[in-house]
């Protein structure tokens, strides 16, 4: 964070200071967590019925911190008091970006494909300059201002993506750190439980455009009629990306080789480039081109844009992380979340990969569907004997309409078992898993990650079990 005296911190967030000199500077982070503060931080004190951070306030100055940013006053402790210390983080957030004229925000938003996408922009923001952006998907309240406040003088690139559980959210966070660049990728039935339905979310997922200035940039997946249909909500100027023949950055020629990496031809109105890329899964053709869009904009040749699509790699953890047993089993560790969309995705993957193979699918609960829940489900279940996955392994009794579904399909001629948690899953991998079979582990943050970690594990011990 750029240095800020408590009396700035003060005005920014419309608080008070009590017990507190308005000349001493705030010149380290901004933390929430006591046990990561360190010298000249500004400690964040939450409220909470289990754990109040107002009771390791004296902690954090001892530990360095210059004040406390909280809604109560602790004897002894400087202070910024506040109403609220969410709000007030927001505001202090808008404050430093609002300080550094030289810094251009990247928004992205999307059902599916946030993080990985976030991750890729990220990597090629940084070969053009300092970029900040966020570990994960700390895309919320929270973590739209922690990282915001991450940036500092030097910082020229703020990667944020933008999570949304209902119209309005996407709107708040485009105010605590408004984008100059705004990216939507597509737009699903991943939480429609909240929404209600597609409509309502491309409502939402829309507003990252509608905050963009006249001068700013739209980039729009063109794959997606509803993401497509978002131009008209903008002043912005619109680039396009996809595979159709109106997009302004196109992938033509997609071939995917025996480990479900994708190569195509780039085309953009600069020209044309080879591309081969080194991530899992043709979704990711999609996902890159995103990425280059905004990397073009940031003034990357398309020479160099061609190279470093083809040196992206993964950095948030469980998604499409494929990984070799010395047994011979290949791993597809996508057990981060899930959705029907990101479930199709992974589960063509994994047919792609385990071509000439046995393939197994674990599968998980997916969460936050409401009325349309079991009829996602059971589409998943579909999907997975339509693909001719070999053994489906359903986990809990949540997902058990992705067991009927399979099981419907009349000429499928795998097998699939509903079991009850992740342990009885791991059982069966141990006895059943021979070598060259390839293993894909998804569910919705239901604990589905104790196989992928099992696996790994079988995988450290080099045997097939």
């Amino acid at each position: 964070m750029i240095a800020l005296s408590l009396a700035e911190v003060a005005s920014a967030v419309d608080g008070r200071l009590v017990a507190a000199d308005p000349r001493v500077r705030v010149t380290g982070p901004v933390e929430f967590d006591s046990r990561k503060v360190g010298p000249g931080a500004l400690f964040v004190a939450f409220p909470g019925e289990r754990v109040d951070g107002h009771d390791f306030a004296a902690a954090a100055v001892e530990a360095g911190a210059v004040a406390v940013l909280g809604t109560r006053e602790v004897p002894g402790v400087p202070l910024v008091l506040v109403d609220d210390a969410l709000t007030a983080m927001g505001r202090l957030a808008r404050a430093v970006v609002d300080r550094l004229p030289g810094l251009t925000v990247i928004g992205l938003t999307g059902s599916s494909g946030k993080t990985t996408t976030k991750d890729l922009i990220a990597q090629l923001a940084a070969r053009l300059g300092p970029t900040v952006a966020p570990p994960g998907s700390f895309n919320n309240e929270l973590g739209h201002p922690y990282t915001a406040l991450q940036a500092g003088p030097d910082t020229r690139y703020l990667v944020m993506e933008k999570g949304a559980r209902g119209v309005g959210h996407v709107r708040y966070l485009c105010d605590v750190v408004p984008p100059r660049i705004s990216v939507v990728l597509n737009v699903g039935v991943a939480h429609i439980g909240e929404f209600g339905s597609r409509e309502t979310i491309a409502l939402a997922k829309g507003e990252l455009v509608e905050a963009l200035p006249a001068d700013g940039l739209a980039v729009l997946n063109a794959d997606d009629p509803l993401v497509d249909a978002m131009a008209a909500r903008t002043r912005a100027r619109v680039v396009r990306y996809g595979e159709a023949a109106h997009a302004d950055l196109r992938a033509v020629e997609v071939t995917m080789d025996d480990r479900g990496r994708a190569a195509f031809t780039l085309v953009t109105p600069e020209g044309t480039a080879p591309v081969r890329l080194g991530l899992t899964g043709r979704h990711q053709v999609s996902n890159c081109l995103a990425a280059a869009a905004v990397a073009r904009e940031l003034g990357m040749p398309l020479t160099e844009l061609a190279v470093a699509l083809g040196e992206l790699g993964l950095v948030s953890t469980r998604r499409m992380d494929v990984f070799e047993r010395t047994d011979g089993v290949t791993v597809i560790d996508d057990s981060y979340n899930a959705n029907p969309a990101s479930m199709a995705v992974a589960l063509r993957a994994l047919a792609g990969i385990g071509r000439d193979r046995r393939t197994v699918a674990v599968l998980g609960y997916m969460a936050e569907l409401g009325p349309f829940e079991r009829d996602g489900h059971a589409e998943v279940g579909r999907l997975a004997a339509d693909l001719g996955v070999d053994r489906l392994l359903v986990v809990g009794e949540p997902a058990a309409p992705i067991h009927e579904g399979a099981t419907s399909v009349s000429d499928w001629g795998g097998e699939s078992v509903l079991l009850t948690d992740q342990a009885a899953a791991v059982e069966v991998l141990r006895r059943e898993l021979r070598p060259g079979d390839v293993v894909l582990v998804k569910g919705s943050r239901y604990r589905t990650w104790e196989v992928a970690d099992a696996l790994r594990a079988e995988a450290s011990k080099g045997t097939a079990g």
